[in-house]
């Protein structure tokens, strides 16, 4: 018998898949956003190696940690565009590149939140770490921070945090009851021996007629 070819949605089943292309303007968008985030470093490095010999290392410290915190960015961009185009748009087909991310060959909606969720915290730890380098200068003219705001600003960090466990430990909580055995009663279905296997024999040799002694 020749294998049943797969039939055709009918209109408004490909009208309501295709429209997950609608998101393709928008992962160009983020492009579009990681190149102006590519021309904010360079001018900040400029700005850090034409005026290295006038600031202090505290300036420098804070001029590098701007440079990282726009380098995070990007990446959480990046992720966002492949991991988001690959999960909700359309396969890229990268297996045999040689230049394909590793976290790409696992990638799923559940893992995907998880690493933005990472990424976010990154973004965070960069922020408040330029927080408490300048929280010497609270309380004087030059302050830019004011205790309340370091304060709310550590919150949301350890928000942050909270947030990225309660993600995982959701995502863990699904992925164990998808793999949860069967409750008692219920048939379970047992894998079929290949041609060749041990017990693929014995299941022959168990099943083959024996032969009865002639009277």
């Amino acid at each position: 018998m020749n294998p049943r070819s797969p039939s055709r949605p009918g209109i408004l089943p490909a009208l309501i898949f295709s429209s997950r292309w609608l998101q393709l303007p928008l992962y160009l968008g983020l492009i579009v956003a990681q190149g102006v985030y590519v021309l904010l470093f360079l001018k900040e490095l400029w700005n850090l190696l034409s005026q290295a010999h006038r600031f202090g290392e505290m300036e420098i410290m804070l001029l590098v940690l701007g440079l990282i915190d726009v380098v995070m960015i990007s990446n959480l961009l990046v992720m966002v565009i492949v991991g988001g185009y690959e999960t909700f748009v359309s396969r890229l087909r990268l297996e045999n590149h040689p230049d394909q991310p590793e976290w790409l060959n696992h990638v799923n909606a559940s893992v995907l939140k998880v690493k933005l969720a990472m990424a976010i915290i990154g973004i965070s730890s960069i922020h408040l770490l330029r927080t408490f380098i300048e929280a010497g200068n609270l309380g004087s003219p030059l302050a830019r921070f004011t205790e309340t705001g370091v304060m709310w600003q550590t919150i949301i960090h350890v928000v942050f945090i909270l947030s990225a466990i309660g993600i995982a430990y959701v995502d863990r909580l699904v992925g164990n009851a998808q793999h949860r055995p069967h409750r008692r009663g219920q048939p379970r279905l047992q894998p079929h021996p290949q041609p060749g296997h041990p017990a693929a024999s014995r299941d022959a040799a168990g099943s083959s007629p024996r032969a009865t002694p002639e009277s």
